[in-house]
C-alpha cells in the first residue's frame, strides 16, 4: 500500500509522514528530497539552473516511478506536486491519498519561521504573507480536495494527527 500526504508547504507532511512511516513501519519516500538527490541539488537550485517545466517533468517521471513500486510506502509529495498534469488523478488511483488540511493562519505562523528555505515566499513579507497563501491556497485547494482523505492539522498534536490518519486507513 501507498500513502500519499498532500497539502500546502508548511501543512507538516514531512513531520507527519516521518512518524506515520515508523509508527506503521512503512518506508519513507519524501519527492521533493528524491528528485534533490537524484540531481545531486536543491529544489531551489534546480528552480533556478533548469526552471520549472524541467521540474514538473522530472517530478512527473519519479512520481510515477514511486506509485509503481510494489511495497509498503508513505510518499510525502511537493504542495505544487497534484497541481500539474493529472497528478492528483493518477496519485488517487495508486495510493491512498491524505490530504493535510492547514488553516491560513497557521500556515503563515509557520511559513513565516521558514521563509529562508522556502524559494516561493522567500522575497515576500511576512504583513504581505497571509493573503499570498490565502490565495495559492484557494488555487490549490480544487486539486487538494481531490484527496480520498482529509484531516486537519489545526492545533493538533502530529501523534494524534498519525493516530487519526491510521484510523480513517483502517490500519
Amino acid at each position: 500500500m501507498i500513502i500519499s500526504l498532500i497539502g500546502y508547504m508548511g501543512s507538516g507532511k514531512t513531520h507527519i509522514s516521518k512518524i506515520l512511516s515508523e509508527k506503521i513501519n512503512f518506508e519513507l519516500i519524501d519527492l521533493d528530497k528524491e528528485i534533490s538527490r537524484r540531481n545531486k541539488l536543491t529544489i531551489p537550485e534546480i528552480f533556478e539552473k533548469k526552471g520549472e517545466i524541467y521540474f514538473r517533468k522530472l517530478e512527473r517521471e519519479i512520481l510515477e516511478e514511486v506509485l509503481a513500486a510494489q511495497q509498503n510506502i508513505i510518499l510525502s509529495l511537493g504542495g505544487g506536486t497534484p497541481v500539474y498534469y493529472n497528478n492528483m488523478e493518477i496519485i488517487n488511483h495508486n495510493s491512498k491519498t491524505i490530504f493535510l488540511r492547514t488553516s491560513v493562519a497557521t500556515l503563515s505562523e509557520r511559513l513565516s519561521k521558514q521563509k529562508e528555505k522556502r524559494p516561493l515566499i522567500a522575497n515576500i513579507s511576512d504583513e504581505n504573507l497571509p493573503e499570498f497563501i490565502a490565495k495559492h491556497l484557494f488555487e490549490r485547494n480544487e486539486f487538494y480536495s481531490k484527496a480520498q482523505h482529509h484531516v486537519t492539522t489545526d492545533n493538533r498534536e502530529p501523534e494524534d494527527i498519525v493516530n487519526e490518519i491510521i484510523e480513517k486507513l483502517y490500519l
